[in-house]
């Protein structure tokens, strides 16, 4: 199974997003994050990511009388280049979109779930904008964006830090109006 074909699946997007920062977590972390994800479905999921080496065992201990392990993600595995992005079908994207959407959800209902959760506090936001672009503003929107966000991707955990899902998403609402030859 390809990367692409990886994290085309909410739970195993999730995982993905639980491991970001250099995390490593085990199971049993992973189980409580994501109550709503089955035992079974978990392990399930973490033994694809690892047999596609998108995880990887950190370390391992015994509990008990079973073997418990630590993960953590294999750097840049986790990501799908341009040229594989490039190539992928509509319904592909379709199928991204989808997932990508599932995997919020899942994340923002086990956010209220957890029985302390403050939207006002935590400054939850989920605003939606119609903006009307040229591309070319459309690509200074992008590069602005860009610029904020991709340095605090480098953060890793910390005491004062907690992680945050921001997903921006940009995608045209209505066709270009045909244009009208001479204007």
């Amino acid at each position: 199974m390809d990367t692409i074909e990886l994290l085309l699946h909410p739970v195993r997007l999730r995982i993905v997003h639980a491991m970001s920062g250099g995390r490593t977590l085990t199971t049993f972390q992973l189980r409580a994050r994501m109550p709503d994800v089955s035992k079974a479905t978990m392990y399930r999921q973490i033994g694809l990511l690892v047999d596609g080496g998108i995880l990887e065992v950190e370390g391992e201990q015994k509990v008990g009388g079973t073997v418990e392990r630590r993960y953590r993600l294999r750097g840049p595995s986790t990501v799908i280049s341009a040229d594989a992005a490039a190539s992928v079908s509509l319904e592909d994207y379709r199928r991204a979109f989808a997932t990508a959407m599932t995997a919020l959800l899942g994340e923002f209902n086990a956010y209220l779930d957890r029985g302390h959760a403050d939207p006002t506090a935590d400054s939850v936001g989920f605003r939606q904008h119609s903006l009307w672009l040229s591309p070319n503003e459309r690509d200074e929107l992008i590069s602005e964006m860009r610029k904020a966000i991709v340095p605090r991707l480098k953060n890793e955990p910390a005491p004062d830090r907690r992680q945050h899902l921001l997903s921006p998403i940009l995608f045209p609402i209505e066709d270009l109006p045909p244009q009208t030859p001479g204007k």
